[in-house]
């Protein structure tokens, strides 16, 4: 098995929360929001780095206030509190949670009231990508209790300010790459037709723990003869079979980064058709590569991609976008879709994921992994080969 690099240093820096705190009031103020209410994983692990598997547990709701000035502020259950004070946050609040009659609010509305006042607006991401932690009718009950309170949605600003990674962050993301990479290249060594999907996804989930990863939450597969109709619910009990191909695509974690990238492999000699696919998603990815550059947008790099699928051939692409935001979730803004026009610029991570259906329900996706650079663009995954592995 071949090693991946030594991994990075787990954690960061105190500098890192900061700067990323001070980013992020700059805009608040510009917004004129008095603070931002934020209620989730990677909200909340973004400005105090506190990484803890708990978030699975669903029962207790966790609050971080980010203030107009000075650090951030967690009101959050007792039981969190010994691991938040590894953090650099020091003004820690508790309440012995679960409590479904009064399970924080009490104390997070205490807490918003003791922050200054200067312009009567509270932030609270409510609108696109974004999910609120907490009962609707808590956030409710919150809302009545600041009647003089203006509640105005800041999706967008933590959208913005989490797209564009520091060097410490792309470094996690390029080690996972790596990783997940190596994982993919050795994989025709272990695997063989006349295995399940499931045995195969089995089977290099163990070499990606072996190689370094704290986990991998998504790993996924489809097989068919020459392609595949669905690209999402995989693993099954299929048996591979000659004549198949197969696609796996993992978002493995290391430190809390995700990779985000597939591969298509061959069982047997592959057909005419399904090669020509595989060459046209392969060389479609060449050409978002080298449109993804800082001043051109997630329109300009889906229009490259796009422009060689139809030339190629696709009859279509049902999957929505091409491509997405990557970094401490799976997918995260902006999408490379024919409308998003959002600008790219150095620090990005992002997906490149043509895809298209060659012959009636059959696709061919391929996709990697690139961050904007101060040139241009740099891969993050080790290129994929430019001919279909043919596992034998």
């Amino acid at each position: 098995m071949s090693l991946t690099p030594a991994p990075p240093v787990r954690g960061f820096a105190q500098s890192e929360f900061e700067a990323r705190t001070e980013r992020a009031q700059r805009h608040m103020r510009d917004l004129e929001i008095d603070a931002m209410l934020l209620t989730t994983e990677p909200q909340v692990r973004y400005f105090s780095g506190f990484l803890t598997q708990f978030w699975q547990s669903p029962t207790r709701p966790w609050f971080l206030l980010i203030p107009l000035a000075g650090k951030p502020i967690a009101v959050i259950p007792t039981i969190g509190v010994a691991g938040m004070r590894l953090s650099w946050i020091d003004d820690i609040r508790s309440w012995s949670s679960p409590q479904p009659d009064d399970d924080g609010i009490s104390l997070l509305l205490a807490t918003i009231r003791e922050l200054p006042r200067r312009f009567g607006r509270l932030g609270a991401t409510l609108g696109n990508e974004s999910i609120l932690r907490m009962p609707v009718r808590d956030f409710q009950h919150l809302q009545h209790e600041l009647a003089n309170t203006e509640f105005v949605d800041c999706a967008e600003l933590m959208l913005q300010l989490c797209s564009v990674k520091s060097d410490a962050e792309i470094e996690k993301i390029r080690y996972v790459c790596e990783l997940a990479s190596d994982s993919f290249n050795a994989l025709p060594e272990i695997i063989h037709a006349g295995q399940s999907e499931r045995d195969i996804l089995r089977a290099m989930r163990i070499d990606l723990l072996q190689r370094g990863a704290d986990h991998t939450p998504y790993i996924v597969s489809a097989s068919g003869a020459e392609g595949y109709g669905d690209i999402i619910m995989g693993p099954g009990d299929r048996i591979l079979e000659q004549g198949d191909v197969m696609i796996i695509d993992t978002g493995t974690v290391y430190d809390g980064y995700f990779c985000d990238f597939d591969r298509n492999y061959a069982f047997g000699p592959v057909s005419d058709r399904a090669r020509r696919a595989y060459e046209t998603v392969y060389q479609s990815t060449d050409a978002g590569f080298a449109a993804a550059r800082p001043g051109a947008t997630t329109t300009d790099v889906w229009q490259a991609m796009w422009s060689v699928l139809e030339a190629g051939g696709a009859l279509g692409n049902d999957v929505g976008r091409m491509g997405h935001g990557l970094g401490a979730q799976l997918t995260e803004w902006p999408s490379l879709t024919a409308s998003d026009r959002t600008p790219l610029e150095p620090g990005m991570v992002i997906t490149l994921e043509p895809g298209m259906e060659f012959a009636s329900g059959k696709m061919m996706v391929h996709e990697e992994n690139i961050v904007i650079t101060e040139n241009g663009a740099e891969m993050l995954s080790k290129r994929a080969a430019p001919e279909m592995p043919i596992i034998n």
